[in-house]
């Protein structure tokens, strides 16, 4: 890691809302990009929707910790998705959906990161 990367990295201080809708931007965008690949593109299609998986898995785990801060329901709707996420994740795999359903929820998430939600 160079100086300048390491000084950057430093500097930067995220709240734990601003690190999730980072990282909802970045698995964002790498669904929509997957959503452009041609079919054949099998590999790096499941490579976003794993991440996106993974992501929405995380978030899951985490709101099932008695000790998360979070109120309850809003909890119990984040672990609702992420199994949501979990079963529509396969379901596009199989080809039987397409990404947008996916790319609409984390865009929803990441207005109520942004306290953007209506």
């Amino acid at each position: 890691m160079s100086l300048q990367a390491y000084k950057a990295a430093s500097t930067r201080a995220e709240s734990p809302r601003e690190a999730e809708y980072r990282l909802f931007g970045q698995v964002t965008r790498a669904l929509m990009h997957a959503s452009t690949l041609d079919k054949s593109k099998f590999a790096e299609r499941m490579d976003a929707l794993d991440w996106n998986r993974r992501l929405w898995s995380t978030l899951g785990t985490a709101c099932s910790d008695p000790n998360n801060a979070l109120p309850q329901a809003l909890r119990a709707q984040i672990i609702s998705l992420s199994l949501f996420v979990a079963k529509h994740t396969s379901v596009v795999a199989r080809g039987e959906d397409d990404f947008n359903t996916l790319i609409d929820l984390n865009r929803m998430m990441m207005q109520g990161l942004s306290g953007q939600a209506s």
